[in-house]
């Protein structure tokens, strides 16, 4: 079991909502709640980018530094102490019935929040009851020990659709989500955090290939704002999202804002330069900051030491690249 794997469109319905608002905060042992989830330092290029991570922060080191190796490695180790531990909370406050033409189902809105002074906007998505089934499945193939104790609340042939069944669900689902959060390997795991987040990113990219930036944009940012708090881990898993932003600023002639999520998206990659967006990245923002009057030169030197290395016959562009992103 390899347990380091980490990382809709709405019509008005009929609402059901009660007045059961409940938050769920994790439970940690003493080992967890010492942890601060991000590493000491940063590792070099050749590490599996799938389980380490950088801090998380947006008031940053230049994309442009000339740091040496040492001196970034100082930098985070303060960027670190600078932490509080992050823990996510889970609200499942209301439920509303869909009818469509030969379906009848139940979605569950489900709120996230980080907890201390990090947090300023509530995450906010909604689920039924087989995404939450699925979920439980998946974790299952991989984690099948560790949820041994771990109870599911069953399908019932009938009642699904009354107010005292929804009820017990919305905590049913709530404490099962809190339980699943706790276990680091669980919470880490690409299918755990795929629950909370593909959906919308699939939307999100799939109006991108369709040329609907601006619909691709306020989709994505919602969903990077979550897809931020399960990731703080590793926030390199962040990278193509940020880009796929990039790219919708940019057709959609924001040259600032796409430069703005663009040294986001650089500063990951400092030390990945080995990263499939990182190329194709430094192009675009050289692009971008020629058109913003910002110093291109470094980027360029960057660019011509990474070309200088490789010897690649095709180089996509950001866009392509984004494109090709969760395809079915």
């Amino acid at each position: 079991m390899d347990r380091d794997q980490c990382y809709t469109t709405e019509e008005p319905q009929l609402e059901t909502s009660t007045d059961i608002t409940t938050f769920s905060e994790i439970t940690q042992s003493d080992e967890e709640e010492n942890e601060i989830e991000i590493a000491n330092s940063v590792p070099p290029d050749n590490e599996n980018p799938e389980t380490v991570g950088l801090p998380d922060t947006s008031e940053a080191l230049s994309p442009h530094s000339s740091m040496t190796t040492k001196e970034l490695q100082e930098y985070w180790g303060n960027e670190k102490r600078r932490y509080r531990q992050v823990r996510l909370l889970f609200e499942i406050p209301s439920a509303r019935i869909v009818e469509q033409h030969f379906s009848k189902y139940v979605m569950y809105k489900v709120i996230v929040i980080q907890t201390g002074s990090f947090d300023v906007n509530k995450s906010v998505i909604e689920r039924r009851y087989s995404d939450f089934e699925k979920l439980h499945k998946n974790l299952l193939e991989d984690f099948s020990e560790e949820m041994e104790d771990v109870t599911f609340p069953k399908k019932t042939l009938t009642g699904n659709f009354t107010e005292e069944i929804i009820n017990e669900r919305k905590l049913a689902f709530k404490d099962y989500l809190r339980i699943m959060y706790s276990m680091k390997y669980v919470r880490r795991s690409k299918k755990f955090i795929d629950f909370f987040v593909r959906p919308e990113l699939e939307e999100g990219y799939g109006c991108l290939r369709g040329g609907q930036y601006a619909k691709a944009l306020e989709i994505l940012v919602q969903a990077i704002a979550l897809q931020e708090k399960l990731t703080k881990h590793n926030p390199l898993l962040i990278v193509s999202t940020l880009c796929a932003i990039v790219v919708c600023h940019k057709d959609l002639e924001n040259p600032r804002s796409a430069y703005e999520y663009g040294e986001k998206a650089l500063l990951r990659l400092q030390l990945r330069t080995s990263h499939k967006y990182y190329t194709a990245l430094l192009e675009t923002m050289i692009t971008l900051a020629y058109e913003l009057g910002k110093d291109f030169v470094s980027l360029q030197k960057k660019l011509e030491e990474i070309k200088a290395k490789r010897h690649q016959a095709k180089v996509f562009t950001l866009k392509e690249l984004a494109v090709r992103e969760y395809v079915h």
